[in-house]
C-alpha cells in the first residue's frame, strides 16, 4: 500500500502538484534503506536536494559600486545648455544681419535705378544746352 501511495506522490512531485507535506513524505522515503529498485533512480535526485540544501558559499562578494557624482553631472549640463543658448543666439543675430543684408542691396538697387534715371535727364539736358549754345552761337563753359 505504501509503495502504491509513494508512486502516486513521485508522480504528482514530477507534475509540480505536491505539498510541502508531501514532499517531505517523499524525502524520507527516499532517504530511507528500503526504496524499492525501480525507484531507485529518484534516491540520487532526492540525496542531492539534501545535500545541495547544507551547502552555504563563504566567499565574499566584491560589488563594483558605481558612485555617480551628481555635481560633476548638472555642472556638464549646465555647460551645454550655454553653449546651446549661445549657439541659437548667434544664429538668430546671423539671421537678422543677413536680412538686414538683403534690404540694404534692395534700397541701392532702387537708388542705382534712380541715379541711372537721373544721369539719363541731365545727360539729355547737356544735349539741349549743346545744341542751343550752337543755335545762339556761345561758346561752351
Amino acid at each position: 500500500m505504501e509503495l502504491v501511495n509513494i508512486e502516486k506522490l513521485l508522480e504528482k512531485y514530477l507534475d509540480a502538484e505536491t505539498s510541502i507535506k508531501e514532499e517531505n513524505e517523499l524525502k524520507a522515503y527516499f532517504s530511507g534503506d528500503e526504496v524499492a529498485p525501480h525507484l531507485e533512480e529518484y534516491r540520487v535526485m532526492f540525496g542531492y536536494f539534501s545535500a545541495s540544501k547544507k551547502e552555504k558559499f563563504t566567499k565574499t562578494i566584491q560589488l563594483k559600486r558605481q558612485n555617480w557624482n551628481w555635481k560633476w553631472l548638472s555642472v556638464a549640463a549646465s555647460a551645454i545648455l550655454l553653449v546651446s543658448v549661445y549657439t541659437g543666439y548667434q544664429k538668430n543675430q546671423q539671421a537678422k544681419a543677413e536680412k538686414i543684408y538683403h534690404e540694404t542691396q534692395f534700397a541701392f538697387s532702387m537708388l542705382s535705378a534712380n541715379l541711372n534715371k537721373g544721369t539719363a535727364a541731365i545727360s539729355e539736358l547737356q544735349e539741349f544746352e549743346t545744341t542751343t549754345n550752337k543755335i545762339f552761337n556761345k561758346p561752351n563753359k
